[in-house]
């Protein structure tokens, strides 16, 4: 069985682009790989936050993980601050890339753009993804395609670090989201569906209601024609509304197509449908969000069973790059 790795920020709520586009495949891949699911929240420290929000959006993020099908008993789920060792490999990734190469990441450029003060965190983010990644002799990363550029600078990294100090990390290949994936916004279908810079009537929650749903989808945005037709250059909107149908019923979005007349109509079966798809994960999700003992507790084990396999990798490269080990293991007293 391959390993596989893969995080989420949590920087907003929860919503149908992340269960299309990446939870459903986690879902099958925990069930053919060995699978380590990250809630990356150190990661969300490169921009401000308030704490209280921070730690509740971090507990929403992991129930909304357990909602959409990952089961602990198949997979490892956690939290990225609870397991140190991924701050600590990330100080070695940080002295093993290049300055040149960080400062080239697309999505540092993009993030950085006109404003005047910027965190370091946002600069070596690369490095503690890469970190994150490594520390689990991971095989394949389901990511989106606009992290792409972040798994290729992870490659780079450790084959670097495998020519200069000896094999000592699995370098891991990209696995990319499978066709029709990427939900678009119901408002700007030329841009993701997205939980921190979306807009509130283009983004469907996981937790929405029903009638929130349903409204939202009725007003999406659409075109000038009225032609049901699949074609997603010229007819964005439209084409995003059959992919989500099509998402829900498993048929291909040309042959959904061919079954309306109306926009109407469209929209109607499309509500319908997320509103079923949805409610399972809805109702999983409330009752988490509502008991977060059993959540905490899911997260502890989660953490444990990570940490001994990224304890093991990292004082590998400890050892590889030429720290000295402790004479004693960490938490062990001497006598007095």
């Amino acid at each position: 069985m391959s390993r596989i790795f893969s995080g989420v920020q949590p920087s907003g709520s929860l919503h149908l682009g992340n269960y299309i586009g990446a939870f459903r495949q986690w879902v099958d891949d925990q069930q053919k790989d060995v699978g380590f699911f990250c809630v990356v929240d150190l990661h969300a420290l490169t921009v401000e936050s308030p704490p209280e929000q921070l730690r509740a959006r971090t507990l929403e993020t992991a129930a909304g993980l357990l909602a959409a099908g990952l089961d602990p008993g198949l997979c490892t789920i956690f939290l990225q601050s609870h397991v140190a060792e991924h701050a600590q490999l990330s100080w070695l990734l940080e002295c093993t890339a290049s300055y040149g190469e960080l400062q080239r990441m697309t999505q540092f450029k993009e993030k950085t753009r006109g404003r005047a003060a910027v965190r370091a965190g946002l600069f070596t983010y690369p490095a503690l993804m890469a970190a994150d990644i490594l520390l689990y002799d991971t095989d394949r990363v389901p990511v989106g395609d606009d992290q792409r550029q972040h798994i290729e600078l992870t490659r780079d990294v450790a084959m670097r670090f495998n020519a200069a100090y000896g094999e000592t990390f699995v370098v891991p290949e990209i696995e990319l989201p499978r066709v029709g994936a990427r939900v678009m916004d119901l408002q700007h279908p030329d841009k993701k569906m997205s939980k921190s810079v979306g807009s509130p009537g283009g983004t469907i929650s996981i937790d929405d209601p029903p009638e929130e749903v349903d409204k939202k989808i009725r007003r999406a945005v659409t075109d000038a024609e009225t032609e049901v037709r699949f074609d997603r250059e010229r007819k964005p909107g439209v084409s995003n509304l059959l992919e989500l149908l099509c998402a829900a019923t498993g048929e291909s979005p040309e042959a959904a197509a061919a079954r309306y007349d109306t926009y109407g109509a469209l929209k109607a079966d499309v509500a319908a449908a997320v509103v079923e798809l949805l409610r399972p994960v809805r109702a999983r999700y409330l009752e988490l969000t509502r008991e977060t003992g059993a959540l905490l507790e899911i997260l502890e084990h989660g953490a444990d069973h990570a940490q001994e396999i990224a304890a093991v990798t990292l004082a590998r490269a400890q050892r590889a790059i030429g720290l000295v080990a402790r004479a004693r293991p960490t938490g062990s007293r001497s006598s007095r």
